[in-house]
């Protein structure tokens, strides 16, 4: 069995994933999405399925496919290390930016001169 990294690997996999993170979806709802074709779509989403990133029910005369977060656990913890890499640099980004920020309002700010009312 492939490794989740490798499942998620391919790009058309990875936008499948990404829509049905925000709601569960048909498959002809993915098809109209991402301008996949019909049998593109269906093998995505079995590879998916067989991999245990999303399962599907029946809704009518239609299958709901929606993820299952689990198999990205593993991607999840191989990304532990990293975030607090991330963390510490966007941190000092956004106090970088903050200082920015308060020294353009400062310059912005209209000085009126002393003894005059605005």
């Amino acid at each position: 069995m492939e490794s989740a990294f490798g499942i998620i690997s391919e790009p058309n996999r990875r936008a499948i994933l990404g829509l049905l993170a925000t709601s569960e979806r048909s498959v002809s709802e993915i098809e109209q999405k991402l301008q996949m074709s019909q049998p593109s779509v269906s093998k995505h989403l079995g590879v998916l399925r067989k991999a245990g990133f999303v399962e599907s029910r029946i809704d009518a005369q239609r299958r709901v496919y929606r993820i299952k977060p689990e198999p990205l656990m593993e991607v999840d913890a191989w990304l532990e290390n990293f975030r607090r890499f991330w963390s510490h640099h966007v941190d000092k980004l956004e106090r970088h930016l903050d200082r920015v920020d308060e020294a353009q309002r400062g310059k912005t700010r209209k000085r009126i001169p002393k003894g005059k009312k605005p």
